[in-house]
């Protein structure tokens, strides 16, 4: 039978429960067994699809086209593991779901309510993925803060899962804050008691707790927590802030959090998991041996989560080169022509990013001209890659007022233009071009050379492509179109030949870097920042030494 762990959180949010989710599912994983992790969120939206990236953060887009929380990000890089539209649920989809059922009798003429037909559905879907075979053990990270009005469906459905399921094959893990307070000098462990008092409310004791802290736990707070929370001794796990995400579930491996899970599961726990090659990775990560400077150029730069993807691709990527990428945000709204050269010059690469809207567009198109012009090793994705076009348009084609259709209907020249299909779409949820589609790529390419296939799958959030119309006036200056999609004839990825590194693709290979698997664009990227440094580093030695001859 396959055992359900649900993951709640208390006393504040933004405590890490993705993390933490993930880490104890790479340990598992790592003794052998099949996990799986999905995310409910107890927010009305049916997808964040629509949420702005300040509001949530990035948007993260699955193999089969589900617009997700960008946990499910987490989940997939820690796990190498796809995940689906299965592995996150939202409020607004289960009562989307409950009132289309209403709508069509399924009820029987019964008052439709949150108990019972809410919390079904909730259930129903809580063990969806479990059900399938596939999985030994599911975990679920239930959003929110106990406590929350809007989370009290998922924890009553919690409350009947675990008597439904039993004991044995149901855990419920309660990660909540151990503050400290330095005038007094002292852990306080009073708000996690309120925060388990606040799930007792609702007919639920957790098993374990997990407690985030800036300072260890002594044996005494942790004697206090389990007396007043009603968990055994081994049951208070410990987790200190950590440099990195990476190093969570090293740091989970100490606290014996795998044999302990596995235990109240009544799963073996012989052998150790194999976390050889995770351990090889953190140890590369904090000991490496060069160290590039990377400029993110977007527009949402306040909010880190707004790429969170990227930047944790950036980390996969720095690995494997054994580097330290260091990314300085730049905000597209504050480059001009004019002052990309001060803005820009002390990088070694530049990465534009994605995103949506007028507002920022001609900063972002100043700096991939400075790139292109001065040899600054580029990349764009989506909206990056599309800047990147109309740049091009613009300065090396001659084609004055060459934009989107996007931001300028009235434009001249619409290098980049809505999608056909996409023109008669009117609901903005969940209707883009979404999900892992072929792509084609030349022969010779640098998106060849830098995945070693010609054949490609990559995951795609977008309504607007380059427009065919003008493909042999680019080809003809030198653009090479090195990635076209086999079904529709789409540009997917553009380059220029001898440039170090200019690289633009309309889909976001940002959401399937994975620890174990790093992107190869992003792995090409460092290493041509690598190059540009060290090319740059000589030049300035050489200019050294002539100034030291002259002045002899």
């Amino acid at each position: 039978m396959t055992k359900y762990i649900f993951v709640t959180g208390g006393v504040t949010s933004s405590l890490g429960k993705g993390i933490f989710a993930a880490s104890l599912a790479k340990l598992l994983q790592a003794r052998g067994y099949r996990v799986t992790i999905q995310k409910f969120d107890p927010y009305i939206n049916v997808d964040p699809g629509t949420l702005n990236p300040y509001e949530h953060g990035e948007c993260y887009v699955t193999e089969d086209g589900a617009e997700t929380d960008l946990d499910l990000g987490h989940y997939e890089r820690f796990l190498s593991v796809p995940t689906s539209q299965a592995n996150n649920i939202t409020t607004g989809r289960v009562y989307q779901y409950v009132i289309n059922q209403e709508r069509a009798g399924a009820f029987l003429g019964k008052t439709v309510q949150v108990i019972p037909h809410i919390t079904d559905e909730i259930k129903r879907r809580a063990k969806l993925l479990g059900e399938t075979g596939e999985y030994d053990i599911v975990i679920t990270e239930l959003g929110g803060t106990v406590g929350d009005i809007e989370s009290l469906p998922y924890i009553e459905s919690l409350r009947q899962l675990r008597w439904e399921l039993g004991q044995n094959n149901c855990l419920v893990i309660h990660l909540t804050l151990i503050p400290y307070l330095s005038a007094a000098k002292e852990l306080k462990t009073k708000p996690t008691q309120h925060s388990v008092k606040e799930l007792l409310k609702n007919g639920v004791q957790p098993d374990i707790l997990v407690c985030r802290t800036e300072h260890d736990l002594s044996a005494d707070i942790r004697e206090k927590l389990a007396l007043f929370c009603n968990v055994d001794r081994k049951s208070v796990v410990q987790a200190m802030d950590c440099d990195s995400i990476y190093e969570v579930p090293l740091q989970q491996l100490k606290e014996d959090l795998d044999v302990t899970v596995l235990n109240k599961l009544n799963l073996s726990t012989e052998g150790t998991p194999d976390m050889s090659t995770w351990r090889d990775f953190v140890h590369t990560l904090y000991n490496p041996k060069h160290q590039v400077k990377i400029g993110l150029i977007g527009k949402y730069i306040e909010l880190q989560d707004a790429y969170k993807s990227i930047l944790e691709s950036f980390i996969h990527a720095g690995v494997a080169n054994e580097c330290k990428v260091k990314i300085e945000s730049v905000h597209s709204e504050n480059i001009t022509d004019e002052n990309a050269a001060q803005k820009l010059g002390h990088f070694d690469a530049i990465l534009v990013a994605p995103g949506f809207g007028p507002r920022g567009i001609e900063g972002k198109i100043s700096a991939i001209r400075y790139a292109r012009e001065n040899n600054l090793p580029f990349f764009g994705i989506c909206l990056g890659m599309q800047c990147a076009v109309i740049e091009y348009a613009r300065n090396v084609l001659g084609l004055e007022g060459a934009h989107s259709s996007e931001m300028n209907p009235n434009a001249p020249h619409h290098v980049i233009a809505m999608m056909e299909e996409q023109k008669k779409v009117v609901n903005k949820g969940g209707t883009m071009r979404l999900g892992a589609f072929p792509c084609q790529l030349k022969e010779n390419s640098k998106a060849a050379e830098a995945y070693g296939n010609t054949i490609i799958s990559e995951r795609h959030r977008h309504r607007y492509e380059f427009n065919n119309a003008y493909l042999k006036a680019f080809e003809d200056s030198g653009m090479v179109m090195s990635g076209i999609n086999p079904e529709t004839s789409l540009v997917e990825i553009i380059e220029l030949p001898n440039h170090s590194w200019f690289v633009g693709v309309q889909f976001h290979p940002e959401l399937k870097s994975t620890v174990s698997h790093p992107h190869p664009l992003f792995v090409g990227l460092v290493k041509a920042a690598l190059q540009h440094k060290q090319v740059k580093e000589l030049a300035d030695e050489g200019k050294t030494q002539k100034n030291i001859i002259s002045y002899s």
